[in-house]
């Protein structure tokens, strides 16, 4: 559970952050004064600041640059009840990860929150190469294979460069892992790491998520907002699914390249910036620039250094390592006892094709998991959470989906002695459900939301609290 500490002296607003964000599923902290925050923040150890720059006593700018020199990993959203926004820019500009005028739109607050929890949580975990972490729930990329070795080798030698880096790979590879490890590997590690898909964000906001924009540059615009770019000054940034970003914005994307500069937008001003990008894609950029869909000058530009991360039907002799990893980093998620998995299973995993490579395999064993009758995971359930044939004994009717949903209760009921049997089986079906509405809508999450019946904050949380991976290219509606 992700803990949120809130520093403002206004004790209603800070109430109604406790009452809403505790709904949302975070445990949260608040301090009236600086100082008090000061302390919350040694105390606590929380995984997000929220500041109001107009305190008592010590002032927010003076909290933001004690807590950032401290932690500069520490993400802080800064809050500002006054026209002027200067100030804001300027802690935004020194590393905060934002900042949101008062009165502020409740789901847009959330969007920043659990955005600021990402980089956060992609800042501080570690990215483990080359082997098994030494706990299961570290992030890692696993493999021992000649194929993985020269990732790794290629991650060690560009990474204490400044150099751009184009990742290429098949969906589901780890890219986004890749990054990260170059990123924490970087002179640059001190600094921020901002995650930017240009698939889930809409094409009419990406230009503004990334350059930012000046005053009236557009109805709505009542303030300048700094951009991810600048933001991250001095850090990286990671540009997802560089693929999918429209050609409009490639220009801009080249001339920060190529300049290191940008424009903010609806300004004149050149804005000097000091970023590394890191880009990412799984598709054919030569094909897209025969059919004249991606610039060929970005291309080249981007390549300064390009690392293939291989499909698991090249590696297939990690598939057991990776099996053995992702089955105790799932039943860590989930509260159980790192399972067993049969010879024979895992005979079975090294046969399949993956064509979802390590995110497919993740899936599935996190499927067989939480339908595993606390045994070691045999064949039969891996071949079913493959098929996804859990749940669906003979014929189709709604009545054989209860009898079979009726059996794997009946047999947790007999198998479990714990007393905390209900939560469990909740949480486990829960996570299950939710990730099939996400794979059925294509990762819209606002479909998602919807199809469930319940609120996108709700969404968002439970994703949160299970800690759901997807298969799906998320297109997520902002």
């Amino acid at each position: 559970m992700n803990t949120i500490l809130v520093i403002d002296d206004d004790d209603p607003l800070r109430k109604s952050f406790e009452k809403l964000l505790t709904e949302e599923g975070y445990l949260v902290h608040s301090a009236a004064s600086g100082e008090a925050g000061i302390q919350a923040v040694k105390n606590r150890s929380p995984d997000l600041v929220i500041l109001d720059l107009r305190l008592p006593g010590m002032n927010g700018m003076a909290v933001f640059g004690h807590l950032h020199q401290t932690d500069p990993k520490l993400p802080v959203i800064i809050m500002t009840a006054y026209g002027s926004t200067d100030t804001a820019i300027k802690t935004t500009q020194m590393g905060a990860f934002d900042y949101i005028l008062k009165p502020f739109d409740i789901p847009n607050m959330l969007s920043t929150i659990r955005q600021a929890l990402n980089a956060g949580r992609f800042m501080r975990s570690p990215v483990h190469l080359d082997g098994l972490p030494d706990k299961a729930d570290r992030d890692a990329m696993i493999g021992k294979s000649p194929a993985m070795q020269e990732v790794y080798k290629a991650i060690g030698r560009v990474a204490a460069t400044d150099a751009t880096v184009l990742i290429r790979g098949e969906s589901g590879t780890g890219k986004e892992l890749a990054a990260r490890a170059i990123y924490q590997h970087s002179r640059r590690a001190e600094r921020p790491f901002l995650v930017i898909n240009c698939v889930a964000i809409p094409d009419t906001l990406l230009e503004s998520e990334l350059f930012g924009y000046e005053k009236g540059a557009f109805t709505g615009a009542t303030h300048r907002r700094i951009g991810k770019i600048e933001q991250a000054g001095g850090g990286t940034i990671f540009l997802d699914e560089i693929g999918d970003m429209p050609i409009n914005l490639q220009a801009k994307i080249l001339r920060l390249l190529q300049e290191r500069c940008i424009e903010r937008l609806g300004g004149r001003e050149t804005v000097a910036v000091d970023v590394r990008i890191v880009a990412a894609t799984n598709r054919d950029l030569e094909r897209m620039i025969s059919e004249g869909r991606f610039r060929e000058d970005l291309y080249y530009r981007l390549k300064v250094v390009t690392i293939w991360l291989p499909p698991l039907s090249q590696r297939i002799e990690d598939i057991r390592d990776l099996a053995h990893y992702h089955l105790s980093k799932h039943a860590a998620e989930l509260g159980l006892e790192a399972p067993a998995i049969t010879r024979e299973a895992l005979a079975d995993l090294e046969k399949m094709p993956w064509p979802g490579n390590v995110r497919e395999l993740s899936n599935t064993l996190q499927k067989a998991l939480i339908f595993n009758r606390g045994v070691a995971l045999s064949r039969d359930d891996i071949l079913n959470a493959a098929k996804d044939e859990y749940c669906r004994p003979a014929g189709t009717a709604s009545q054989d989906y209860e009898a079979g949903l009726r059996r794997w209760i009946r047999e947790e009921l007999q198998n479990r002695r714990n007393g905390q049997i209900f939560e469990s089986l909740i949480d486990r079906f829960a996570a299950l459900l939710i990730e099939e509405a996400l794979n059925h809508t294509g990762g819209n999450r606002s479909q998602a939301a919807k199809l469930l019946g319940i609120t996108r904050p709700t969404l968002h949380a439970k994703i949160d609290k299970y800690r759901l991976m997807f298969q799906t290219s998320v297109k997520q509606a902002r």
